[in-house]
């Protein structure tokens, strides 16, 4: 999972930062989505140097990404590391979670990739949760695999609605990985993640949607149609 997942960790924040209060936190996120890197840089600077876990993340993020700086991974993850260890930021956890997998701005770890993921996982951060899977699924070199822990992972962060995740557990149920072989379950992530992606995700949408309707072509009237009942009932309930 290496930084071109960014959009998720970046979209997370952002959220994080409209919420948290306004004047130069709004500004800077403004800025950032403005693609003002400048603005943003001096704005989330002056925060992080008040102690805003924010601020913090907000400068991490330009950093690694180098946005407005020239690309840093070492400072990155020392930003990172402050709104982690003094605020206990899930957005701040989950990347350095990323950057240690990956070998950015610190020695390749796994071990402690995991570690970091599970802080953030065990506060309900669906990127965190889906790094798990990943890293449990055995996509992480040097990791063992577990499928049932991967798979448990997944379903958190589809429960929450990341369509990433849905997509992925689609496969875990039709491939029976760590869970027993279902496709109706299968049909039904599938189908979820197809309408959950971003309007501009075109080929995740189409591989959800060729996912599921080659599944299809395995299932009775009635199993579709219970994939469907399925679907619709977890649509009402977030």
């Amino acid at each position: 999972m290496r930084m071109a997942t960014r959009s998720i960790l970046i979209a997370a924040f952002l959220a994080l930062a409209g919420a948290a209060a306004a004047g130069p936190l709004e500004d800077a996120e403004a800025a950032y989505q403005q693609k003002d890197y400048a603005t943003a840089l001096r704005l989330w600077r002056l925060l992080a140097d008040q102690g805003w876990a924010t601020g913090q993340v907000g400068l991490a993020i330009l950093y690694a990404n180098g946005q407005g700086v020239p690309q840093d991974y070492a400072e990155a993850v020392m930003w990172f590391r402050r709104a982690a260890d003094h605020h206990g930021d899930p957005t701040a956890e989950t990347a350095l979670g990323r950057m240690y997998a990956n070998g950015q701005g610190v020695p390749q770890n796994y071990a402690e990739a995991e570690r970091w993921y599970h802080m953030a996982a065990d506060q309900g951060d669906a990127d965190a949760q889906m790094s798990l899977g990943f890293i449990y699924g055995g996509s992480e070199r040097g990791m063992s695999q577990d499928y049932a822990e991967a798979a448990k992972w997944r379903r958190k962060a589809a429960d929450q609605g990341f369509a990433y995740a849905q997509y992925s557990l689609g496969g875990v149920y039709e491939h029976a990985y760590g869970l027993p072989r279902d496709y109706v379950q299968a049909y039904m992530w599938y189908n979820l993640a197809a309408s959950r992606f971003s309007p501009s995700e075109t080929e995740k949408i189409d591989a959800a949607a060729r996912d599921r309707d080659l599944v299809a072509a395995k299932m009775t009237r009635d199993q579709i149609a219970e994939a469907e009942r399925l679907a619709r009932e977890w649509r009402q309930t977030k």
